[in-house]
C-alpha cells in the first residue's frame, strides 16, 4: 500500500505498532537510551526509502533485521570510534588537578607581588587600594587627596604595567 501511494501516514501507523520493539533492539545493541531513541527515528527515515525499493512479505521480521543492521553499522562506524577507555592508572586524579591549579595560582600571585614592587609608589598604592582593598575611584580620590581622573589614570596605567611585567616573567621562565 505505501509503495504505491507514498503516503507517510500509512507507513507511520504501521511503524507505530513496532516502535517499542525497534527501541528494544536498538537499546540492546547500543546500550544508550538516547542513542536508541535517535536510532528509532533514523530507522523510520531509512524505512521510507527502503520500502520503495524492496518487496517485503514479512514486515515484522524484515523491520527487526533492518533495525539490527542499522545498529551494527552504527557500531562499526569510524565516527563511533572517537574514544577509547583509559586505564585508571593513566588518568590524572581530581586531587592532582586541584593541586596543580593551586600551585599555578600561587606562582601567579608570587609573580604579581614581584610586579607590584616594580610600580612607582603612587601607582602601586592606587592599584592595591582598587584591586586588593576593593575601594572605588571616588574612595581612593577622597582618602589620597588626588583628583578622580588622576586616580583613574594611575590605575589604568598600573594595570597595563602589571600585565606587561607578568607577560615578561612568563616569557622568561
Amino acid at each position: 500500500m505505501y509503495k504505491e501511494s507514498g503516503d507517510l501516514t500509512i507507513l507511520g501507523e504501521l511503524y507505530q505498532r513496532y516502535m517499542d520493539q525497534i527501541y528494544g533492539v536498538c537499546l540492546k545493541y547500543l546500550k544508550d537510551p538516547e542513542l536508541a531513541k535517535d536510532s528509532v527515528m533514523a530507522i523510520f527515515e531509512e524505512l521510507t526509502l527502503k520500502l520503495r525499493k524492496h518487496e517485503v512479505t514479512h514486515f515484522k521480521a524484515w523491520l527487526h533485521q533492518l533495525a539490527r543492521n542499522h545498529c551494527l553499522m552504527y557500531l562499526r562506524s569510524p565516527l563511533n570510534k572517537n574514544s577509547i577507555p583509559l586505564p585508571d592508572e593513566l588518568m590524572q586524579s581530581v586531587e592532582a588537578e586541584h593541586l596543580n591549579a593551586v600551585m599555578e595560582k600561587e606562582q601567579h600571585l608570587q609573580q604579581m607581588s614581584r610586579c607590584l614592587e616594580t610600580l612607582g609608589e603612587e601607582q602601586r598604592q592606587t592599584v592595591e587600594a582598587f584591586y586588593l582593598q576593593e575601594k572605588s575611584y571616588q574612595e581612593i580620590s577622597e582618602s589620597s587627596g588626588m583628583d578622580w581622573n588622576r586616580v583613574r589614570s594611575l590605575i589604568q596605567n598600573g594595570r597595563r604595567n602589571l600585565r606587561n611585567c607578568m607577560e615578561k616573567l612568563i616569557r622568561d621562565e
